[in-house]
């Protein structure tokens, strides 16, 4: 089991012993645990076998031993007790935004509520209005939260299913008639959710494949298994496909099963026009195969330049594509720097040291230190002093190492859209990034006029996050984009597309419209972690989705341009 699912599960304990109404004391001491680990660089296993899990502040004897039983069997013989006690459907509560143990067990106790279905009937009735602890503000709250959750279902985020897809494909390779294997589908167009998992493999024995890629050690149950196609459910919870086809087909196939479903039928649409019949097994003159070799033939034959996969979503790309060849598409190579990076001056787990010398492994030349802003005492908001004292330790680490550091912080958006700190000490910064971190439930109106104030601040470098959306966790808050960007274009501000797997906001879409606009954007990390660093990546899938070249990008430029750049914003 890896650090989230260990974590997951003693949160899960933490939660159903709460529940029980047992000592708060016993509940606390799993929650502390949970944060002790996640705040640990080391990997949970390693911390067993070294025996340095006990000497973890909090971890005692059983802790310990509920944690060794996770790490060698999988499995918590005290969780299982506890979750039996329980109806099965009570934990999905645990996901429904604003609510707690104490909330559910109220209404578990007394409107015995036992699943999501049954809290939605309950809001629909009414019945939440008068229940302590809630209301009418509370009760429709949830209902929009359990509308959330209802779409979700059934989606993970890109970091689990990129892992297991590349895990798979490394299993099956070794498999003897394992030709050609691609992912296709929504994970190789790099959307950002991801329902399940397709794999192309090109074979002359496809019985002996299926038959492997049931086998798989990691499948919890096979839905399908056939001659061409077989279908499994991971331990998980991902659905995964596969496709099997003849090296002939394997160019039809692998274009056809990307996707998307809206892209397919348009460019289906043209080729019946032009008199081709276009499906998984080829591109068809009548009765006659069309001879392609490759996804570029297939583009070839029916009138288009290439398009790559993360662009085949129907919004434009076939008729650019009829005019003209793609620019070449930003890749993960081209970022040179990072901002937006935490410490655990704030609500980072590193120390300053321990961030820059990983974001100098990973060979970039530059870095943006921006902890949190004093308004955040959730995250432990730097006051004036301890600003003072990390631009102390900044310029000490700046002598001992060759990348370079920049001073930044992320700015509160105050409420009235003033940047939090006067701005006699924002003017110190080397950037700025301006982000909203409370009143998410503001009017539209308000909260772009919010934004806006704050775009237009002169010492603003860098919109944060622009929506503050989660995926799969909650929606974005009301704001006109378009005006936000529109601003930025004009104020020299470089909106960020925050490449966290849990954010990837700027979305994909807006990416276009920045783009048409000529506004750069910043590709950032958002890391609270040394491994939070390499989320570069996720944001470089999604800038490539919206469309964005190598020049659309801010921290693209070297270290000379970007000190040039910053010094206009000071």
């Amino acid at each position: 089991m890896n650090k989230h699912d260990i974590t997951h599960i003693l949160d899960e304990i933490a939660f159903l012993k709460e529940l029980l109404g047992e000592n708060m004391f016993k509940v606390r001491a799993f929650q502390n645990a949970v944060r002790v680990l996640e705040s640990d660089p080391r990997e949970i296993p390693e911390l067993v076998e070294t025996g340095e899990l006990e000497k973890l502040k909090g971890i005692g004897k059983g802790l310990s031993a509920v944690i060794r039983d996770l790490v060698k069997t999988g499995k918590s013989q005290e969780h299982i007790a506890l979750k039996k006690q329980f109806p099965a459907g009570l934990l999905d509560l645990t996901r429904i935004q604003g609510l707690g143990a104490k909330r559910i067990k109220g209404l578990y106790d007394k409107l015995d509520i036992k699943s999501v279905g049954e809290l939605e009937y309950a809001c629909k009735e009414n019945r939440l209005v008068d229940l302590d602890g809630f209301g009418e503000k509370s009760q429709r709250n949830i209902l929009a939260s359990i509308e959330h959750f209802k779409k979700s279902r059934g989606h993970f985020l890109l970091p689990l299913v990129r892992e297991e897809a590349a895990a798979f494909c490394d299993y099956l390779k070794k498999k003897k008639g394992c030709d050609k294997i691609e992912i296709a589908g929504s994970l190789r167009r790099h959307k950002e959710i991801v329902k399940d998992i397709d794999i192309l493999v090109s074979t002359k024995t496809p019985e002996a494949i299926h038959n492997a890629f049931a086998k798989y050690p990691e499948v919890e149950s096979v839905l399908a298994h056939g001659d061409t196609k077989s279908s499994v459910i991971l331990k998980s919870g991902v659905q995964c496909d596969l496709r099997t086809v003849s090296a002939v087909e394997f160019p039809y196939a692998l274009y056809y099963f990307t996707g998307s479903k809206e892209h397919n039928v348009a460019v289906r649409t043209i080729a019946k026009r032009r008199g081709i019949k276009i499906n998984e097994y080829g591109l068809f003159r009548g009765k006659k195969l069309i001879p392609c070799k490759s996804e570029e033939d297939i583009f070839k034959t029916l009138g288009f330049n290439y398009i790559p996969p993360e662009l085949r979503e129907n919004t434009g790309e076939i008729e650019a594509a009829a005019k003209k060849k793609f620019a070449p598409l930003i890749r993960d190579e081209d970022i040179r720097g990072v901002f937006h990076v935490h410490s655990n001056y704030s609500d980072g787990s590193a120390s300053l040291e321990r961030m820059v010398v990983r974001a100098q492994e990973l060979g970039y030349e530059y870095i943006g230190i921006s902890d949190h802003s004093q308004s955040a005492f959730y995250a432990r908001g730097l006051k004036e002093d301890r600003v003072k004292a990390q631009w102390k330790e900044i310029d000490r680490l700046q002598k001992k190492v060759g990348i370079r550091i920049f001073k930044g912080i992320e700015s509160d958006i105050l409420p009235d859209g003033r940047l939090d700190y006067p701005d006699a000490l924002l003017a110190q910064f080397d950037f700025v990034i301006g982000s909203v971190h409370s009143r998410f439930q503001m009017p539209g109106k308000e909260m772009t006029k919010r934004m806006m104030r704050a775009v237009q601040n002169k010492y603003l470098t860098f919109v944060g996050h622009p929506t503050g959306r989660l995926l799969l966790g909650r929606d974005g808050y009301q704001v006109n984009l378009t005006q936000i960007i529109d601003e930025a274009k004009k104020c020299g501000v470089v909106p960020e597309l925050n490449a966290n797997p849990q954010r990837l906001d700027l979305d994909w879409r807006m990416c276009q419209y920045a783009k048409k606009k000529g506004v750069q954007v910043g590709i950032h990390p958002d890391a609270h972690s040394p491994e939070g660093l390499e989320d570069v990546s996720y944001g470089v899938g999604i800038a490539r989705k919206g469309w964005l070249e190598k020049k659309d990008v801010l921290n693209t430029m070297p270290c000379a341009e970007i000190e040039k750049f910053l010094a206009k914003r000071r």
